[in-house]
């Protein structure tokens, strides 16, 4: 048991113990002490008490791509990696070291481990979907702030626990929806939002592949060494089958064993979460009707129509949304480029056109919140009723026929076979 002092020694900011330390040594009759510049923060540079150390769990093509814009941010320090494959342990791990010129960057094989440090304060996430939702409960309980790639969840159920558990715990949680941060999606939402389009009609998300699919086994083949690669560490919570090494990337743990999200929840959770923001972070629709004609057609308890959609679009690259109300609509995509029913909705205003969806805003968005504590635009409550809201239409997708929400009891009214599908057998000792 840490005594009382203890406990106050280690609220003590880095900050305060280095200004301490080096009264103390002012006072003392000793040989003069060089400290380097970049430990005051001098020369550009920030100094460790103000730098956020931070962990990788699971850092393949996507979580490289997000570590450097990590790196890229001065008051980071990359300090651990943990990967079920040590090819990827490892090349994460030169990554780091070669970018502050040491040998620091420890590697892991459990996760677990790595959430142990008490010098870590958060860490990014972006193993399969998979574990997404399991790894940030764990994160957020050992006291990590976390950004977490998308999706998020595996089904309805673990939505709700993974809200419940970011606001119970009070960590900082960012869904990896990074066109939150961008320009010209933030302009568009704001349109509709704040009521220059008129009162809301119609939104439209593009989910890029409308089917669901079930994941299953493949044609077994021998298992690794677990230090080479983890197999059981990677199935984790997913039911358990046989090592194939087709397995090993993509989505094809999406959901584990259950119904898989397919276009639907992987990019739907991208434009989906956009028109909720439109609309003023909602909660999700509460009607979900069949595909019909190429669409799937769902309806907000206002009224509001969210409609998934994989034609008709203006060209304006991937992860294109559309927003309509009474008196006007705008539309927006991936090439930064914004078309509005009217010029005017832009009132004089340029707005920067930044496209392919970088991620370093919305990584920079989330440590400004680490720091501050304040809710960042990714925040675990928006992710969720979006996430909701693609798994609702997924189950619709999947039965092929109507289904009905009920946003007080989370669960489907009158439907056992819908009611199945919110959440799955987690195998142990991965229960949330």
């Amino acid at each position: 048991m840490p005594t009382r002092q203890s406990q106050v020694s280690r609220r003590l900011p880095r900050r305060g113990f280095l200004n301490t330390a080096l009264s103390t040594a002012g006072a003392a009759v000793l040989a003069p002490t060089v400290i380097p510049g970049s430990a005051l923060g001098l020369d550009g540079a920030v100094a460790p008490s103000e730098r956020i150390v931070v962990g990788g769990i699971g850092i393949g093509n996507r979580g490289t791509y997000d570590l450097g814009c990590f790196l890229e941010q001065k008051d980071v320090q990359f300090a651990a990696v943990c990967d079920i494959k040590e090819s990827r342990r490892t090349a994460v791990q030169k990554i780091a070291n070669e970018k502050y010129g040491n040998e620091n960057c420890k590697t892991y094989r459990d996760f677990r481990e790595l959430l142990d440090r008490q010098d870590i304060d958060a860490v990014l996430i972006a193993t399969g979907p998979n574990w997404h939702a399991t790894a940030a409960m764990a994160a957020a309980k050992a006291g990590k702030d976390m950004y977490c790639e998308k999706p998020c969840t595996k089904n309805i159920s673990q939505s709700l626990i993974l809200a419940e558990t970011m606001r119970r715990t009070g960590r900082v949680f960012q869904a990896g929806t990074q066109r939150r941060n961008l320009p010209h999606f933030a302009f568009a939402c704001a349109l509709a939002r704040t009521g220059k389009l008129g009162a809301m009609k119609k939104v439209f998300a593009h989910p890029a592949g409308m089917q669901s699919m079930m994941s299953g086994w493949l044609i077994p083949e021998p298992a690794p060494n677990p230090d080479a690669v983890d197999w059981d560490m990677y199935l984790g919570p997913a039911a358990w089958r046989p090592f194939n090494a087709k397995l090993l990337d993509g989505f094809n743990f999406e959901k584990g064993g259950g119904l898989v999200g397919g276009g639907v929840l992987e990019w739907g959770s991208h434009c989906v979460d956009l028109c909720q923001w439109a609309l003023g972070d909602v909660p999700p629709p509460v009607e979900y009707n069949a595909p019909k004609d190429g669409q799937l057609v769902a309806r907000y308890e206002n009224g509001v129509e969210l409609i998934f959609r994989e034609t008709g679009w203006i060209p304006l690259g991937s992860c294109p949304v559309r927003f309509e109300g009474e008196t006007g609509w705008v539309e927006a995509g991936d090439s930064g480029k914004l078309v509005l029913s009217s010029p005017a909705l832009l009132a004089g205003r340029t707005v920067e056109e930044i496209g392919g969806y970088p991620a370093t805003y919305h990584v920079r968005d989330f440590l400004d919140c680490v720091k501050t504590r304040g809710k960042p635009k990714g925040n675990a409550d928006a992710a969720c009723n979006a996430h909701i809201a693609c798994h609702a239409a997924n189950i619709a997708l999947h039965l092929g026929r109507k289904v009905q929400y009920d946003l007080h009891k989370h669960e489907f009214i009158n439907d056992q076979q819908a009611n199945r599908l919110r959440s799955e057998a987690l195998r142990e000792p991965w229960r949330l």
